[in-house]
């Protein structure tokens, strides 16, 4: 724990048992209660990886997408009693030795949500950031500020921590299954007042490490001025979007009746199983 608030590591997880093990090892045990994988249908080993270093685990039987890869992660972060829930990528692309700073701010009181910038501190070119992504990052970055009202380092980064008020409130099931949901959450917690920190965060830019190509890289940036404009034209009374309603869909509305099987796990083993595994089928 932290400031007497239970902390708990999700990792939505595809393709990443080639990283994973080393992302594990920098994770502060003394820091974090719980620590949860979701696996999105990998093609590789990244479940049975997983599960060998001892990981709670969670597995999508179909390719659902990131977006809803995160859905599932915070509701079982809650389930579980978290108070505050760090979102790691498990292919080492940030590390995880600066959890406790990350904690720190998100159980201190004054946060309720907190983001790692890859932009603080000037490095993230020399960390290996292509200057295409780079550029875009700026220029997204700046519009959002713009639209938004906000003064954010950067809105695209992997890397936030989230209290349990946030989770809760956010009407998350709205929200995209693909990747601009990353940008959708940022957008929904400026909308509904949420204070918003952040830290310098390494960044690390490697074969193994996950990225999206360059026309999915399209696909987000205008994703994420449809999301800024949405903002824009709600908080100015001439929309209504589903993202930014109060009363839209969220973690505590929808969880496993989102899904075919409310089944708990796939046998009778899993009751005593040291290393649990829940299935989610397609």
């Amino acid at each position: 724990m932290m400031n007497g608030k239970k902390v708990v590591v999700v990792m939505p997880a595809y393709n990443a048992a080639a990283t994973l093990e080393r992302t594990y090892a920098e994770i502060p045990m003394d820091i974090v209660d719980e620590i949860i994988l979701v696996d999105d249908a990998s093609r590789d080993n990244t479940i049975e990886h997983a599960r060998r270093l001892g990981i709670r685990c969670f597995l999508h039987e179909r390719n659902w997408g990131y977006g809803r890869n995160q859905k599932t992660c915070y509701s079982e972060a809650l389930k579980l009693g978290a108070d505050v829930v760090i979102m790691v990528h498990p292919d080492y692309q940030y590390t995880p030795k600066i959890i406790p700073a990350i904690a720190n701010l998100a159980t201190c009181g004054e946060y309720d949500v907190v983001i790692a910038s890859r932009i603080l501190g000037g490095k993230s070119l020399q960390g290996g950031m292509p200057l295409y992504k780079y550029v875009s990052n700026r220029f997204l970055t700046a519009s959002q500020n713009l639209l938004m009202g906000a003064k954010l380092s950067e809105y695209h980064t992997g890397y936030r921590a989230f209290t349990r008020a946030v989770l809760e409130k956010l009407p998350l099931w709205e929200n995209s299954d693909d990747f601009v949901f990353d940008n959708q959450m940022l957008a929904q917690a400026v909308y509904f007042g949420f204070n918003i920190g952040e830290v310098s965060c390494p960044t690390k830019y490697f074969e193994e490490a996950s990225s999206i190509n360059f026309s999915r890289s399209v696909k987000y940036g205008l994703g994420v001025l449809d999301t800024a404009a949405r903002f824009r034209l709600q908080k100015l009374g001439w929309g209504e979007y589903p993202i930014f309603n109060k009363d839209g869909k969220g973690l505590k509305d929808a969880s496993d009746a989102y899904y075919s099987d409310k089944s708990s796990c796939p046998g009778p083993t899993c009751q005593t199983d040291p290393v649990p595994l829940k299935k989610f089928p397609s």
